[in-house]
């Protein structure tokens, strides 16, 4: 089994497991890989070391040795670089995918049919619930200019399936 660290066009950071490079590249050209968080099928490999499955003993007695490289989490960013690190992109992205999840388990997709319903639970003629779905930019000011609360979040395609 191959894991790969990818990327997508928007430089959102996932790892994709393979049977094969080849396998990869057939997939790819097929535009079957997608992008956990936006959905874009322009998915690159990442470079990446290789990762070697020591013992806790081992690795403290390799970071002991002179020269010996640092875990990545504990560099810290130079000050006068305002970037964000990969890594602390990273823990952004899963802490988003975590939220994201969340958000799909606890609320009834009720799709295109939003401002209806958020319509129909805030008169009192449907059950009080938390709901998702879809509505245009002038169908959520008209809920707002009634009362209604909304909240535009981007949720990724591929949690709104059941996952294999």
């Amino acid at each position: 089994m191959k894991v790969f660290n990818l990327a997508c066009r928007r430089d959102h950071r996932f790892e994709g497991w393979f049977s094969s490079a080849d396998a990869f590249d057939e997939q790819q050209a097929r535009a079957l890989i997608e992008c956990p968080v936006c959905g874009d099928h322009d998915v690159r490999k990442m470079l990446s070391a290789p990762r070697l499955n020591l013992s806790r003993q081992g690795q403290q007695a390799a970071q002991r040795q002179p020269g010996a490289a640092q875990r990545p989490d504990t560099a810290r960013p130079a000050a006068a670089d305002p970037a964000p690190s990969p890594e602390a992109v990273e823990r952004a992205q899963a802490l988003y995918m975590m939220v994201a999840r969340r958000l799909i388990e606890s609320t009834e997709d009720v799709g295109d049919r939003f401002a209806e319903e958020a319509r129909r639970i805030h008169y009192s003629e449907a059950p009080e619930r938390a709901i998702r779905g879809s509505a245009t930019p002038d169908e959520a000011e008209a809920l707002r200019e009634e009362g209604i609360e909304v909240l535009a979040i981007a949720l990724p395609a591929a949690l709104k399936e059941p996952l294999q």
